[in-house]
């Protein structure tokens, strides 16, 4: 699928993963709507990439608000293409920890954002891409990327919810991709190890160092746009579909 004239939707994209990926496809001469709680950060980078891009304010959890969203870019774009799931949450806590049991609203609200929040977006995308009419040439209507993480295979002590999320994430992969293989839609997801996002890059130089010596090749932080070229290659090309690509440089995460 070609990038240029095309209309995405990146969840999470007011900043890190989403809005690299955000400016990346604003590049490409995408139009861009980003839906995130941080209005500050969105409204900022809407200013920063031009009418090509549009922020709005959204709780990918919220069943109605997710529907407006969807009807608001038919009504003023006439068409969607793509949907990038970014969005999600990251706490970390033991089952058995020194306060107490791990508390089970944590848990629950977890998977709530992550996996919840990202198939109550893919369901209300893919019903719009859908309605896509296939111009001369064109053989897929649009391509769904969600967004996992190497927890799903190998995540360490105090990461039972986040792991589970992003493995719950990587198992709807397959049996989604071959549903809307019928709608001409693909349906990819990305596993990142460590990222260089604005929470990382808050940690003492030092820390920063430590954990890029981790990775075995290259030994440094992933940046959001190696993430955001990903997502144009998968975009692009026509034969990715119902896989999982870990974007980890090659990192088995150790138990702690």
């Amino acid at each position: 699928m070609k990038i240029q004239g095309k209309v995405f939707v990146i969840t999470g994209g007011a900043s890190g993963l989403g809005a690299a990926t955000a400016t990346y496809l604003v590049g490409q001469g995408a139009k861009v709507i980003m839906a995130d709680m941080n209005q500050s950060m969105g409204e900022e980078l809407q200013h920063r990439l031009g009418e090509h891009a549009e922020f709005q304010l959204l709780d990918v959890t919220n069943e109605a608000a997710a529907e407006a969203f969807f009807q608001h870019i038919e009504n003023k774009y006439g068409q969607l293409n793509g949907l990038v799931n970014c969005a999600g949450i990251a706490p970390s806590a033991k089952v058995l920890g020194r306060d107490g049991l791990h508390d089970l609203a944590m848990f629950q609200k977890v998977l709530n954002i992550n996996v919840s929040g990202t198939f109550n977006m893919i369901r209300y995308a893919a019903r719009l891409i859908a309605k896509y009419e296939l111009k001369a040439g064109e053989e897929e209507r649009g391509v769904i990327v969600n967004t996992a993480s190497v927890a799903a295979y190998d995540g360490q002590i105090g990461q039972a919810a986040y792991s589970a999320s992003k493995g719950a994430v990587v198992a709807m992969t397959l049996p989604l991709a071959r549903e809307m293989a019928r709608e001409a839609i693909r349906v990819m997801t990305i596993a990142p190890g460590i990222m260089e996002t604005p929470m990382l890059k808050g940690l003492p130089q030092n820390v920063q160092d430590a954990l890029g010596q981790m990775v075995p090749f290259p030994p440094r932080l992933a940046k959001p746009e190696e993430f955001a070229h990903l997502v144009g290659h998968i975009f692009e090309n026509g034969y990715l579909n119902g896989e999982v690509i870990r974007l980890d440089g090659a990192i088995r995460m150790q138990p702690k």
